[in-house]
């Protein structure tokens, strides 16, 4: 009994933690777990959350330009142009390109795109195209790795494959080998998001707690009243001084005894945030193959796009280009063969940027320089022969 007791006795008291659980709103960016399902999630609230990694999505988007298709029939290309023009994509949108947008949208963000040709009554014509969510679907691999079916929740909530499978377009980024669904462009973002939306966090919150100068008052000693007499006076007293400077009016503060006055939080040191949010910035811009000018970063003394970037930006834009072909190539396809035409037929891209238009602006000019050169020279020769003949 002594013994329990004695051991009852020197109990160790529970550990009081005054550390602050107050977290940003981006919370679930510090829980990453890479699910097929919590990344499209996680990966929207990385843009959301990281106005530069939104901002780079939609310029790759609008980089990517319009599409159209050239066709052997001349008749034909007018028809499938005019189609590939009008066709209604949802949303008050019209046109392939603003199905190729969102399209993109998603493949960028999710690694995967699902869309589905909607055929009008009769099967004689496409009457819409649309977008789907990349959550709502699963995809089931085949006997071989040619064989897939794309699987969605059917009226009791049991995944299965969707009826017309060859009405559906789907498109994954950068596939792993072993995995039918392709890569974000926002993985391996999720931890450098977090500790940049953490630091800005930190820095509105210190904003807030002392952007608004607070003034410790403290006298030390004083005769004639009590301590809380004077303690009292002095807070009035720097009260009407407080207020009457904010009508713009000067009052001095007058105080009896050892007063000291002090702004609370002046000497604490504020961190400097500038050095680690570039180093967080430089490897997402590095993620994005977007020069940093673009997205609004002056890190260098000019803005002019070297050829160098300009080629990788290139090089980017063309890979994009080449995963969305196939899905253009269906549509017309299938538009082409719905109306009777056997026709072949070439989806054509729109150019990437002026430069290189700009480019072959300036040989042509050196070009006809040239030549206008070579027929003044060939007209003097010619001068200088009539004139030695007649001599």
């Amino acid at each position: 009994m002594r013994w329990f007791k004695k051991r009852q006795g020197t109990a160790a008291p529970a550990a009081v933690q005054l550390r602050s659980t107050e977290r940003h709103p981006f919370g679930m960016l510090g829980d990453y777990v890479p699910l097929s399902r919590g990344e499209t999630r996680l990966y929207r609230a990385v843009r959301e959350a990281v106005p530069v990694v939104d901002a780079a999505v939609y310029k790759l988007i609008r980089m990517s330009g319009g599409v159209t298709a050239r066709c052997a029939d001349p008749a034909a290309e007018r028809a499938l142009g005019e189609f590939l023009r009008t066709v209604p994509v949802g949303r008050g949108q019209f046109g392939v390109n603003a199905f190729l947008d969102c399209y993109l949208d998603s493949l960028l963000t999710c690694g995967r795109a699902v869309g589905e040709i909607v055929p009008a009554g009769g099967g004689g014509d496409i009457a819409a195209l649309l977008c789907g969510r990349v959550e709502d679907i699963e995809i089931r691999e085949g006997e071989h790795p040619l064989e897939f079916q794309i699987c969605g929740a059917d009226e009791s909530g049991r995944m299965g494959p969707l009826p017309h499978q060859d009405l559906l377009l789907f498109t994954p980024l950068n596939p792993e080998a072993g995995s039918p669904y392709g890569v974000s462009l926002l993985r391996s973002l999720p931890f450098l998001s977090e500790i940049l939306t953490r630091i800005y966090h930190t820095i509105g919150v210190n904003w807030e707690r002392c952007g608004s100068v607070r003034f410790a008052v403290t006298c030390k000693n004083g005769e004639g009243a009590s301590a809380a007499e004077r303690g009292r006076l002095l807070a009035e007293e720097w009260s009407r001084a407080m207020q009457d400077s904010r009508g713009g009016s000067v009052r001095d503060f007058v105080a009896v005894g050892d007063v000291e006055i002090k702004a609370i939080g002046a000497d604490a040191p504020v961190l400097d945030s500038e050095v680690p949010v570039r180093q967080i910035l430089e490897q997402i811009v590095a993620k994005t193959g977007i020069p940093p000018f673009m997205l609004g970063l002056s890190w260098s003394s000019t803005e002019r796009m070297s050829s160098q970037q300009a080629d990788l930006l290139t090089t980017e834009i063309t890979a994009i280009r080449r995963t969305l072909t196939p899905v253009v190539e269906r549509i017309c396809r299938m538009w082409l063969r719905m109306h009777g035409y056997t026709c072949g037929f070439a989806v054509e891209w729109d150019d990437i940027n002026l430069q290189d238009q700009v480019e072959e602006a300036r040989a042509e000019l050196y070009r006809e320089q040239a030549r206008k050169l070579r027929i003044e020279n060939d007209e003097k020769e010619a001068g200088r022969g009539e004139n030695n003949g007649s001599a």
